[in-house]
């Protein structure tokens, strides 16, 4: 009896530790639109998520789809309902649309998770005529929150 019930209870742990819920990133957005920037000009954005998972989340890496885009993370572990960030910031060199990626790797849930970036470079000309016209013209940083 005692060696049925010692198995038991390790089939038990065995099973309630492989379903638990790991960290959680939970972005407020995946995706943010700078709208019209100015070239030459470089523009951040900080993404920000909240751990809504039961374990603490480590970021590992972020590395953007080029060159061109320079993320950076909140280092430290984040603990359950704590929040943290990636922040990206897009040098607008060349001229035109453009979207761009950062992939996001941790130890929570999903693994990896993709952020985007997109917009359109104009010259400083047509950034100031956008901005005068109120239509959607990027800020230098700027910042979701839950």
């Amino acid at each position: 009896m005692k060696k049925i019930f010692s198995l038991f209870v390790a089939l038990f742990v065995f099973v309630a530790v492989g379903y638990a819920q790991k960290g959680v990133m939970k972005f407020a957005k995946e995706t943010h639109d700078f709208g019209k920037i100015e070239q030459g000009k470089p523009v951040t954005h900080v993404f920000e998520f909240k751990n809504t998972g039961a374990d603490p989340v480590v970021i590992s890496d972020a590395s953007a789809s080029c060159g061109c885009t320079k993320p950076n993370w909140t280092r430290e572990p984040i603990m359950p309902g704590k929040t943290g960030n990636v922040s990206a910031t897009f040098n607008a060199a060349a001229m035109g649309q453009f979207t761009k990626t950062v992939t996001v790797t941790s130890n929570s849930e999903a693994g990896q998770t993709v952020l985007y970036l997109k917009g359109e470079v104009v010259s400083q000309k047509d950034a100031e005529a956008a901005a005068a016209s109120g239509s959607k013209t990027a800020k230098k940083v700027t910042k979701t929150s839950r």
